[in-house]
């Protein structure tokens, strides 16, 4: 068979209608082009749809089966070209991040009131994951984008940098001394668990002078090493952009170091295949215009 789409619109016109002319009207045709349409359909289909009388046509026993499936059929179709159009307008839709505690609570939250207020009828899913657990996330599609501590690399993955990051050591005393790493090595430490890229990036940088960092106490978050830094505990290693609150108040105090840790990144990460949704392509500019 070769029925197209816009042939069964025509039929379903005329069926709903009951007229040859009111369809070509409501259809902006000419009554013969629906003629010829739906002659074309009753002969690919090999059976008459209507029954043409003087005063009118009414449907046959198979047009009218034919109808009541076609009218069923196009709401589907108008239902889903509406959706589409609603999430490219961002009338609905969802969008769905991946991203650490850390990074939702101290960089994403301002972003996502932001588009919330611009676009209040779309969802907003967040998943919490660390950076390594957020890429398998994204290979999956399970979220439209990940948020990562860098360095990552990953040839299947579009990566672009959007916050600049120092991490540093903080204490409950404030002191002048300046500390080599061999120094703050022996010192009770307070860093993030280990299956955390941001951890990884502390351990390696310390390996490249042939030092193995012990610390006294893993944590698995950002809020808890400056907490436990406040009260005394040891020292904790945390993102300086994330602790301005404590350092401001004084309830933590930085450590000067000989070498200070390299400057690093947060990034956002999607999948080089996937055609981004209008929803991430919307929250991206919230974010490079911030």
């Amino acid at each position: 068979m070769n029925i197209k789409l816009g042939q069964y619109k025509i039929f379903n016109e005329a069926a709903s209608t009951l007229s040859f002319s009111l369809a070509a009207k409501n259809l902006f045709m000419s009554q013969s082009a629906v003629s010829q349409a739906i002659n074309s359909l009753e002969k690919e289909l090999d059976t008459a749809l209507f029954i043409r009388r003087s005063k009118g046509i009414n449907l046959t026993k198979e047009g009218l089966i034919l109808h009541q499936h076609i009218n069923s059929a196009l709401e589907l179709i108008t239902s889903a070209e509406n959706q589409i159009l609603n999430f490219k307008d961002l009338k609905d839709g969802e969008l769905t991040i991946g991203a650490s505690d850390t990074i939702s609570q101290y960089f994403l939250t301002q972003f996502l009131v932001l588009f919330h207020k611009r676009y209040p009828n779309v969802k907003i899913k967040v998943l919490n994951r660390t950076s390594l657990e957020m890429i398998e996330l994204i290979k999956s599609g399970q979220i439209d984008l990940g948020f990562l501590n860098m360095p990552i690399e990953d040839e299947s993955l579009t990566i672009k940098e959007c916050l600049k990051v120092h991490d540093i050591f903080v204490s409950s005393k404030k002191e002048n001394k300046i500390y080599s790493d061999k120094e703050i090595s022996q010192m009770p430490l307070i860093l993030i668990e280990k299956n955390t890229s941001s951890r990884q990036f502390i351990d390696n940088h310390f390996a490249k002078s042939g030092i193995l960092l012990q610390p006294k106490i893993e944590l698995g978050a950002h809020e808890l090493l400056l907490k436990l830094a406040q009260v005394g505990l040891g020292i904790s290693c945390v993102i300086k952009e994330f602790s301005t609150e404590y350092l401001n108040q004084g309830s933590v105090h930085e450590i000067r170091l000989e070498k200070p840790l390299p400057e690093r990144s947060i990034a956002y990460a999607y999948l080089k295949r996937r055609t981004l949704s209008a929803s991430s392509t919307k929250f991206i500019e919230l974010l490079n215009n911030a």
